[in-house]
């Protein structure tokens, strides 16, 4: 199987993450320490910074991580958006805006923000409502070798009916991704 296409700046409504092998994107209360020491291919970043317009997130991932300047390392500037239920008491911050809307109409806004360019969506509750209304382009997940066992799931949806993806680098798109890790012995 090919590593996947490039991403492109085509206007595009894509969920983003890195996450655990288990299927988390972040640890309890949001935590991201788990990333530290993880590697990406060379210039991963540069392109997600290159081809992001606008970004959309959640209350809960803006209250744990509020300095928006360290988005993909401080490599990216631009819009960021995020829906709240209680924009209010949120601190202001430059180069966010709080949205109290319906998520179809917060994903309108970012799009037209991201002139062009793709809006990443960096929360999880964002992008299953998002899902659940097909309005998610592409799902671009880097899956990294870690098992958190709790925190923040990509998709948490108890009772819900699975939802089917189509794999798009590679021939066969209904093929399940293989991935091989053993075990790093801790002290």
């Amino acid at each position: 199987m090919k590593d996947t296409e490039r991403q492109a700046a085509a206007g595009k409504v894509l969920w983003h993450f890195t996450m655990s092998l288990d299927g988390f994107v972040a640890g309890p209360d949001h935590t991201m320490d788990w990333m530290t020491g993880i590697s990406f291919r060379p210039g991963l970043i540069e392109e997600y910074a290159r081809t992001t317009g606008a970004v959309l997130g959640g209350r809960d991932g803006f209250d744990a991580y509020p300095d928006v300047s360290g988005i993909y390392g401080g490599a990216w500037q631009g819009p960021v958006f995020v829906l709240t239920h209680h924009p209010e008491d949120a601190r202001p911050t430059d180069g966010v805006t709080f949205l109290n809307c319906d998520v179809a109409e917060a994903a309108r806004i970012g799009l037209e923000a991201a002139g062009g360019k793709n809006l990443e969506v960096f929360s999880a509750t964002v992008g299953r409502q998002l899902l659940e209304r097909g309005l998610i382009d592409e799902i671009d997940l880097h899956i990294a070798p870690v098992l958190l066992g709790d925190g923040i799931r990509l998709f948490d949806n108890p009772g819900g009916a699975p939802v089917r993806l189509e794999l798009l680098n590679g021939d066969d798109h209904s093929a399940a991704v293989n991935v091989r890790y053993h075990p790093i012995a801790t002290r």
